[in-house]
Parts: structure tokens; sequence; C-alpha cells
């Protein structure tokens, strides 16, 4: 078992994704007194002649020396993973068992060991309170907002346990619709999340419900119910966490306003780390969002002595290029600096005032830093994009990846490597996390001028005119979903073929 940041598709069983890492390991460094997993990387052969400290201090089971087979070694794995998901009263039962005929046995060692377990396993589900159905495996999100901040907190319950509960700081949400907020949190939040639950309970509506629906569906390969509760125990639920939101969002603001200080302290580390000529009083960050290459939106986010600049956020539809990050990257910047190249000749005018200058802050001013959020292959789009108008030598640029956080820099062979407790990291990371946010709301504002009907883009033999007699006919999609390939056929202009496509499509 191990703590990673970034989440991939390589057959590995996650958990998460939490926000604090020192909670996270709290929790393992208790787990692995009632479940001992091994931590090293030797092959196990249960051949060796010697394990390691681990095993005399009891932190690991030994299966290198053979001292446990591989059937009971992954029976103590699954229970870990059970546990981690909420299921610990059969755990519990199993150990006190145990406990009961070692003492039997008069191994009085043994049955000291599984009371040391019983007791680790209740200091840890002391936390977890029965607070839904048994079997409730459900996300409750509600959030606060104040002055353009959000805060979001999540329940996640499991077997009707609270098993942990996660807040996330949105920026730059004024102007933004409660429902907009929460659905533009739900698509970041479960596109990277380990684990997708039955039933997520939220505080009202959000945009596109259905599509978000069928989207989780996909993801969790059965169906997922967003459910807003408007009575009894779930609507209580969703009340505390709103409650939870309010206090987490007070008690931050208070300790950002007291910490202004950071911003300045952020910035100078940033300017050694990168070997800047100043600190980076104004930083600009570009993302790409899309969806299988649809509706491409890149995002140009503004912060000026390490604030958001709300007014000079900008917002690129992606023209030139489809599923391409690098071509929408390149697309973006070339877009960018052409602005500031037509900037800097008085070029840009007001289309209602032909002939006079308009003011464009957001084009005329050149970045003390700017970040492109991915790797190699990101930054050196924008090198080239730079060299393109003369600006390489006079725009510091550096490119964020994601798996470690890592700053790579043109003409460094190696990564940069920012203190995990740093203020500069903490900047570079709402910089990078406000571009996404930003241009996850465009692509979501870009994907809803096509609207539900999208879902059936990829049908074959489904068009347009086929699309508006469907939805037309039976009046949503989700009627459509529960429709016979028969009953859509019946459709007048719907072939049979075509029907049992979108029934495949749907089911």
């Amino acid at each position: 078992m191990t703590v990673t940041r970034r989440m991939t598709r390589d057959g590995s069983r996650y958990f998460g994704p939490y926000t604090s890492v020192w909670a996270v390991h709290q929790t393992l460094d208790m787990l692995r007194k009632i479940f001992p997993y091994l931590t090293c990387d030797r092959q196990i052969t249960g051949e060796d002649s010697r394990a390691c400290l681990y095993y005399d201090i009891k932190l690991c089971n030994g299966p290198c020396i053979g001292a446990v087979n591989r059937e009971a070694y992954r029976a103590m794995i699954q229970s870990l993973m059970d546990f981690l998901s909420g299921k610990s009263d059969h755990i519990t039962k199993e150990i006190e068992q145990k406990m009961q005929t070692a003492a039997a046995n008069l191994d009085f060692e043994k049955a000291a060991e599984y009371r040391d377990q019983l007791k680790a396993i209740h200091k840890v589900v002391a936390k977890q309170k029965v607070i839904s159905a048994a079997h409730a495996d459900q996300d409750v999100i509600a959030f606060a907002r104040e002055k353009g901040d959000a805060c979001v907190q999540i329940f996640f319950i499991r077997y009707g346990k609270l098993i942990g509960r996660e807040y996330f700081m949105l920026d730059g949400t004024e102007g933004e619709s409660d429902a907009d907020i929460l659905s533009d949190f739900m698509t970041q939040f479960y596109d990277e999340a380990a684990h997708i639950p039955k039933e997520v309970l939220l505080p009202h509506e959000v945009a596109e419900a259905m599509v978000i629906e069928e989207w989780l569906k996909q993801k969790r390969s059965t169906k997922v119910t967003i459910t807003v509760p408007r009575h009894g125990q779930k609507k209580g639920l969703v009340e505390m966490a709103a409650s939870n939101a309010q206090d987490t969002l007070t008690t931050l603001r208070q300790q950002w306003e007291a910490d202004r200080s950071k911003h300045v302290q952020a910035m100078a580390e940033l300017q050694e780390a990168l070997e800047l000529p100043a600190p980076p009083a104004r930083i600009e960050c570009y993302d790409i969002s899309h969806t299988q290459g649809a509706q491409t939106v890149a995002s140009m986010v503004v912060f000026v002595q390490g604030a958001p600049r709300k007014s000079d956020y900008r917002r690129f539809n992606i023209q030139t290029v489809g599923n391409d990050d690098y071509g929408a990257m390149k697309e973006a910047l070339t877009r960018r600096f052409q602005r500031y190249k037509d900037a800097q000749a008085g070029e840009l005018h007001d289309p209602g005032q032909i002939g006079r200058p308009r003011k464009e802050t957001a084009w005329a001013i050149l970045p003390d830093l700017l970040i492109v959020d991915g790797g190699k292959g990101q930054l050196s789009m924008a090198v080239e994009v730079l060299r393109q108008f003369g600006l390489e030598n006079e725009v510091p640029l550096a490119g964020l990846a994601k798996r470690e956080e890592e700053l790579f820099v043109p003409g460094r062979p190696s990564p940069i490597l920012l203190d995990r407790r740093s203020q500069g990291l903490y900047l570079v990371q709402r910089v990078r996390d406000e571009a996404h946010r930003f241009a996850n709301e465009g692509h979501r504002k870009r994907r809803a001028k096509v609207g539900v009907a999208s879902i059936l883009d990829s049908v074959p033999g489904v068009g347009p005119k086929r699309r508006k007699i469907l939805l037309s006919y039976f009046g949503s999609l989700e009627d459509l979903r529960k429709a016979t390939a028969e009953e859509i056929a019946s459709v007048p202009g719907i072939p049979i073929e075509v029907a049992e496509a979108v029934q495949a499509h749907l089911a």
C-alpha cells in the first residue's frame, strides 16, 4: 500500500481522494497495527533467511520468510480493503473469535496480539458514526459561499457509517449560480475519484443532472442516483455537511486574512526556486478541458500579488484541433500573444467605436511567470509559441507536471521540486487549481449549448434530426433510456437497427 497524488487505471485499488496527507499517514500508521502489511520492495519468495525490523516489531507478518502464506496474506489485505470501505463488523467478530480461541488454547501471547488489534480497531471505528441505513453507499455534498470563495464539504458514507469527510476550497465563484458550482465540482471531483457511490445527496438541483448521472453510471458500471432530499434523515445529512462547510470556510478565511504576508513569501520562494529576475507579481496559468476532444476550452487565469484578478481571466474556444492537448495549448498561447502584439501595435479596437483603442490590460501586459498545466510536452509547445513571437527571453516559463507537482523549466533537464509545505508550492497549486476550474467551467458552458442530446452523438445513424425527433417523442433522456428497442423503432423515421443502437448505448 502506498500514498499517491495521482490515480491511474493500472488495475490497483484506490481509496480517496483525501485533502490531508497527514491524516492519511496517521490512519495508515494505525491500520498497520491491525493489518501488518508489508511496505518493502523486496521480491517475496517466502524463502528469505531473515525478515526485516518491521517483522520483529509486529508491523509486518513476514511473508518474505514464509511466516504467512500467500492465501493468508491476501485474506488480510482483503480485510484491510473491507475496513477502508466501511465494512468493519465482521472483521471485529473474526478477531474476537481468534482471541478467544488463542486464550482457550493457553496461547496468551497470541491472544494479547489480537486484543491489541481490537483496541486499535475500536479506536478507528469510534470515529465512524452510524448515521444512515445499514447498507447505504452515499456521498453527501454541500457547500458555503462568501465573497467569491466557496468551501465544499463531502461526507463519505459506506455501509451506513461516516468513514470520512473532506473539504475543498473553490476560488472565483462570484457570479456563478449554486447549481453551476455544484455541477463543476462534481465533474472535477468524480473524474478522479477512486469510488463512485450508489447515491449522491445534494442541497439542491444541479445543471445537467441527467448527463452527470449517466456519466457516473458509466464510471461505476451500475446505476447512480443524484438526490435532493426534502425531509428526513437524508435532509439532515445535507444540512450537517452545509454547517461543516460554513464553519470551515469561516476559519479558513480568518486564517487567510491573517496571513497576507504569505503572498510575499510565496513569490520570493518562486523567484529563488525558478531563478527569476524578480518576484512574479503577475502569474498567468493555462489549462485545457474537453470531453474526448469535443467542445475544447483553454483557460487563462491571472494572479497578481498572489491573489486572483478575475477581470483579467480569459477563455479560448479551441478551433483548430480536436483531441490534442498539445495543439490546444499551442493555439491558446498563440492567440494570447498575438493579442499582446496587437495591443502593442494599437490594433485592438472596440467593435462599436471603429478606430478608437480599447483598454485591454489582460493582453497588453506580459506575465512575470507563465505556467502551463502539464509536463515537458506542454512546456515545449509554450517555448515554441514564445519563440514565434520573439518573447522567449522576456517571459519566464514553467510547466507543472500533475503526478508529483514537479516544475519543469526550459533549459533544465531535471524538474524543480518545491518544498511540500512551502508557500511557493501552495501558490502554484492555487493558480493551477483555478485554471483547471475555469477551464472546466468554460467547457461545461460550451457543452451545455449542445444540450443533453449530445449523449446520443456517438450512436451510429443518429444525427441532429433524429436526435430532435427522439427527444421530442419521449420527452426526456431518462424516458428514452427506459424505452425498449421496439418502442424506439415505433417512432416515425427511426429504423429498427438505429433503435437497437440507441437502446444499447443508453442501457
